[in-house]
């Protein structure tokens, strides 16, 4: 009851009540103020501020992006003698232009604003622009290019003259130079691509004053545009299928141009393109009587410089393309080709932060004109509903929709696939109500067109299919697919089961995954994929050479020196010949290898220590015989047969440790294993072939990387080509080996199909339409490398700045990058 008072100031209540009573009043008067410490109060210094505010414009879908304009552009032209915030701002815009796409036309309503109250500042912007574009322009960065070019179509109201139609005059005429000169020149497409796709924001922007300029101009690109062009069938996501005939591929510049024309019919509607430069409340930033501009002169070079990706004519892709429902903008209309540049621009150039990338993206619906799309997460039954004339666009669809159309991008993403499966991955975190639907649709999708879809596609959907199911608990409806279980091993709906299950046991155990699935699928999991540890084979005296392959076993755990194998492999190799074995190391090896993968089934960095210590023995095997080193891989891939993806990755390291020959690897694969084409199926195969070509192009572009690089003396130069010519003959026999042996399957002249009478015809069309689909992908990757080093050597010393290390991604890119200087102690390395 004490401490009750004492905390409460006693039964009167309230804390020191009793002293209160007999002030004064004019002590009671000071105790008005509140004398307790005040917080210091932390204003933000202006710079920070407008830095926040520019790099936030258009974000909250709960502000009025033209009163943002006005407030930003009233304090920077308010504060333009402070030369912080005038550098602040002459910076950020040109970095807001480059890397956030999606708010160029905010970034130009900004700098409109700022004409009206400081035509000098904007002029000064005008001058960073073009000379930021002429930069772009002379290392062929043709992606930064078509951007600055989009920022200063924005501004043609404010130009002088024809503004930047000049410059769109000029790239043209260097596309007729281009495909003048070559009929297989993509070049030249990719420049008609970026006049066709920035020309809509000039006509936004004035569209009553540039009509007739944008008319001769179409009339001009419809000459390259509408004219198919030679590669476009190497590229075609959807080649062939069930004996049909190849789909035929939709250019992605002929669609812009007939999408254009039928603006250009519709006097330039372009609903969907955001016009916050429109007259706002009390502001006109496109006031006849602002002040106009000189454009700087700009010049395009010539020739035009390549730059530092290889090109290839682009298809459109849409993985919503046969709906009942629009949810994406149909192929007819602008918007389609508008936002996927933006949203792909936008994903390639913040690789380097999937979380921010997956944030632009999720609020695609801020960046475009009102009433675009439906509002996020609306459920797909209920579009159903929404009135006639009204858009049915799902910004989630729109997102999914583009972010496919990179992962599945031929013949190479620009970037690595996984950080594409990444960005998925952090949409569906962010907003998983809204994404996770729109994702599944396109993944039933997928799956009912991996008859008819390239191989290489199929494969990379299989990767990022297991992927993403990894990172979602593994949970799937795999009941819709039930039927297919039952459908022979070589329909390639069954195969992508079967894969994507092997593919998700390596991500996670067999028993977690066969726990996610429906009755039907378990036999497709067996007991024995769930054991950790394979047996060893030669445990059972029922196995041939069982005694001295466990003498083996015991001397690798016992770290016993090399010496002392000899004994227990030339017993094995005496009992093979007495036997009658052609080759008495094929046992041998084999009795010796399995050793090795059964003490280092642990883990992978088990296995690397085993095959470290047993380097030298192993090294010594493929020079005495090609079928002895063809039988290091036959018995990793017997000892990982439940488990083929464990092998693969064994077989990846020993290439690395030059245990195997690519030449080897591709003989195992596509001549012991071939068959009649069965193993052609199997998702490990494919994946050991392709790992084991990308190895060898890659060889080769280091090579041709090391030899272009600038100041590299005469003599190293000629050391290098004489390197590049013996490792471009042998990526040749590579490629035409795996073309003899996928031809033979392919035309159903392979020796065992011919010999095989019994097999149904259905079952051998199914076989050659799976040597041609792999014929198909390797002789792609065939013209691409050799159109890369063609390229690569016709360039200057000069171009090739800019080129990281000439390392593909595995993928078969190179990575953009800042330019390299080989050193002199390097090129052993390379050599």
């Amino acid at each position: 009851m004490a401490d009750y008072d004492r905390r409460n100031g006693g039964p009167q209540g309230g804390y020191n009540n009793r002293k209160r009573r007999y002030r004064g009043k004019e002590i009671q008067k000071d105790d008005d103020y509140d004398r307790r410490p005040q917080r210091r109060r932390y204003e933000e210094p202006l710079n920070v501020k407008i830095r926040k505010q520019l790099l936030s414009i258009a974000e909250s879908p709960l502000k009025r992006s033209d009163e943002e304009i006005i407030e930003i552009a009233k304090i920077i032209a308010d504060n333009y003698e402070d030369d912080q915030i005038k550098s602040l701002y002459l910076d950020l815009n040109l970095q807001l232009v480059i890397e956030q796409p999606l708010k160029i036309p905010f970034v130009a309503g900004i700098m409109l604003a700022i004409n009206v109250q400081k035509p000098e500042l904007a002029q000064k912007v005008l001058e960073g622009a073009t000379a930021k574009l002429q930069q772009y322009l002379h290392e062929g960065a043709w992606r930064e290019v078509k951007l600055v070019l989009r920022f200063l179509g924005c501004l043609q109201g404010v130009l002088e003259g024809e503004g930047i139609f000049p410059i769109f005059d000029e790239l043209f005429s260097r596309a007729v130079d281009l495909q003048t000169a070559s009929s297989e020149d993509s070049l030249g497409l990719e420049l008609v691509k970026i006049i066709l796709l920035n020309l809509p924001y000039v006509m936004a922007a004035t569209a009553d004053k540039s009509k007739e300029q944008a008319l001769a101009l179409l009339d001009k690109t419809d000459i390259i545009a509408s004219t198919p062009h030679v590669l476009y069938a190497l590229v075609n996501p959807f080649p062939n299928g069930a004996g049909e005939e190849p789909q035929e591929p939709q250019s992605l510049i002929g669609l812009l141009q007939k999408q254009l024309q039928a603006e250009a019919e519709q006097e330039w509607k372009l609903a969907c393109v955001p016009r916050p430069w429109n007259p706002m409340e009390g502001f006109n930033a496109a006031d006849e009587t602002s002040a106009k501009h000189a454009l700087p002169e700009i010049t395009v070079p010539s020739p035009v410089p390549a730059g530092t990706r290889p090109r290839l004519p682009e298809v459109y892709f849409s993985v919503y393309a046969d709906q009942d429902i629009e949810t994406v903008p149909p192929t007819s209309d602008i918007a389609s080709s508008l936002v996927r540049d933006s949203l792909v621009d936008t994903i390639n150039t913040l690789d380097y932060n999937r979380n921010v990338t997956a944030k632009f993206l999720i609020d695609l619906d801020c960046y475009f004109a009102e009433d675009t799309f439906v509002k996020r997460a609306t459920q797909f039954d209920k579009l159903r509903i929404i009135e006639e004339g009204r858009s049915t666009w799902k910004p989630e669809d729109v997102v999914v929709d583009a972010v496919f159309s990179q992962l599945l991008q031929l013949p190479s993403p620009e970037h690595k696939l996984v950080y594409y499966h990444s960005v998925l991955t952090e949409a569906c975190k962010i907003a998983p109500a809204a994404v996770a639907p729109s994702l599944g649709r396109a993944i039933r999708w997928l799956y009912q067109s991996v008859i008819t879809m390239d191989l290489e596609l199929v494969y990379r959907f299989m990767d990022w299919f297991s992927h993403h199911l990894s990172n979602f608990g593994f949970t799937w409806k795999w009941t819709e697919w039930v039927d297919d279980v039952a459908l022979p091993m070589i329909h390639p709906k069954k195969a992508f089961i079967v894969g994507a299950l092997e593919k998700e046991i390596r991500l996670s155990f067999a028993a977690r995954i066969r726990g996610t699935l429906p009755e039907p699928y378990r036999p497709l999991i067996t007991e024995a994929k769930e054991e950790d540890t394979p047996p060893f084979k030669y445990n059972s005296d029922q196995t041939p050479y069982a005694v001295p392959a466990r003498e083996i076993l015991r001397l690798l755990k016992t770290k016993a020196p090399d010496t002392e194998f000899e004994a227990p492999i030339s017993s094995i190799q005496g009992t093979a010949i007495s036997l009658g074995v052609t080759d008495p190391l094929i046992p041998s090896t084999d009795a010796y290898v399995t050793a090795i993968c059964y003490l280092g089934s642990k883990s992978l960095s088990h296995a690397l220590s085993q095959i470290e210590r047993c380097k030298d023995r192993l090294l010594s095997i493929g020079p005495s015989s090609e079928s002895a080193r063809r039988q290091i891989i036959t018995s990793v891939m017997e000892y990982w047969s439940e488990k083929p993806g464990v092998g693969v990755n064994v077989v990846d390291k020993l290439l690395n440790y030059t245990v195997l020959t690519p030449q080897s690897v591709i003989q195992w694969a596509l001549g012991d294993q071939l068959g009649k084409g069965e193993i052609l199926t199997q998702a490990h195969i494919y994946e050991m072939v392709a790992v084991t070509v990308t190895k060898v192009t890659n060889r080769v572009r280091q090579i041709v990387i090391a030899r272009n690089a600038p100041g590299l003396p005469s003599d190293q130069r000629s050391i290098l080509d004489q390197t590049l010519e013996r490792e471009r003959e042998e990526m040749g026999k590579l490629f035409s080996l795996i073309e003899d042996a996928l031809v033979g399957v392919a035309g159903g002249s392979n020796d065992v199909m011919a010999e095989g009478a019994d097999q149904d015809e259905k079952g051998e069309v199914m076989l050659r339409e799976w040597g041609a689909r792999w014929l198909r992908v390797m002789r792609r990757k065939r013209g691409v490398e050799e159109a890369w080093v063609v390229e690569m050597l016709t360039q200057t010393e000069g171009a090739m700045e800019g080129i990281e290390d000439g390392v593909v991604n595995g993928d078969g890119v190179v990575n953009n990058g800042v330019g390299v200087d080989v050193k002199v102690d390097e090129l052993d390395e390379v050599l």
